[in-house]
């Protein structure tokens, strides 16, 4: 079993009007998870532009909002100012999460394929910082500070399909993502590729000697290659050699 450590900050949401705060303000679908189950969701702007990534969970009598460790306080301040008459009280709490890989894990579902996550388990982990990035690269998991910022609409990230529900009710930024879902398509795309070596956050990508894009994360693996993420024009091939410009 493979344990790495996810550094969270972990924001209390409870009262009566909890579950239906939440789920008039993230883009996923929270009134119908049971105790126990979480989903991955954003909270967005109007214009549909990424506050911050969340994964929320609900539990027997409230809701435990997780996001990352330098949005905690943001995340707070949004959901304090937006909630108007809406009886629920934010507040933070401490917790400590691991992320565990393999077959029948318990957790709950996060935003990284191919594990769950655990809450205060008392779990050591078994994988380091590099090993843990290596992995969410190659399953093409965004970061914020690296994929995500207010610059990115959730399609290009491709969260549309794994943070988003399209049949639940209204949530800020919901316009512009269904726009774009349903008759649109965006102009470019988050992408795993091999390159020949670690480049500098946002170094540019090229194609036919014209800028085609820019990488986002990188790192090499035991062998030698490099991996990396990077935001690639849609209309390029996915089999089209890039080059870093």
């Amino acid at each position: 079993m493979d344990i790495g450590a996810r550094e969270r900050a972990y924001l209390r949401v409870a009262g009566p009007d909890a579950c239906d705060y939440l789920q008039r303000m993230v883009s996923n679908d929270v009134e119908s998870l049971q105790p126990g189950e979480a989903v991955p969701a954003l909270l967005l702007t109007p214009k549909a532009r990424v506050i911050a990534p969340l994964v929320v969970l609900r539990r027997a009598d409230d809701f435990l909002v997780l996001t990352e460790p330098e949005l905690g306080d943001a995340v707070r301040a949004h959901l304090t100012r937006m909630r108007l008459r809406a009886r629920a009280e934010i507040e933070p709490e401490e917790h400590r999460s691991v992320l565990v890989f393999g077959d029948d894990t318990e957790g709950f579902a996060t935003d990284f394929p191919g594990a769950r996550e655990l809450l205060d388990a008392g779990l050591e982990p078994t994988l380091d910082g590099d090993e843990l990035e290596r992995r969410r690269i190659e399953a093409g998991v965004p970061r914020w500070g690296r994929e995500l910022d207010d610059r990115v609409l959730p399609a290009e990230a491709g969260l549309d399909a794994t943070h988003i529900s399209f049949t639940k009710g209204c949530y800020p930024g919901q316009e512009p993502v269904a726009r774009l879902h349903y008759r649109g398509k965006a102009n470019r795309g988050l992408r795993v590729l091999e390159l020949p070596e670690v480049p500098a956050y946002d170094a540019e990508l090229a194609h036919d000697g014209k800028v085609v894009g820019r990488v986002t994360s990188a790192v090499r693996r035991a062998d030698g290659s490099v991996v990396a993420l990077a935001y690639v024009r849609a209309e390029v091939p996915d089999d089209a050699p890039l080059a870093l410009a």
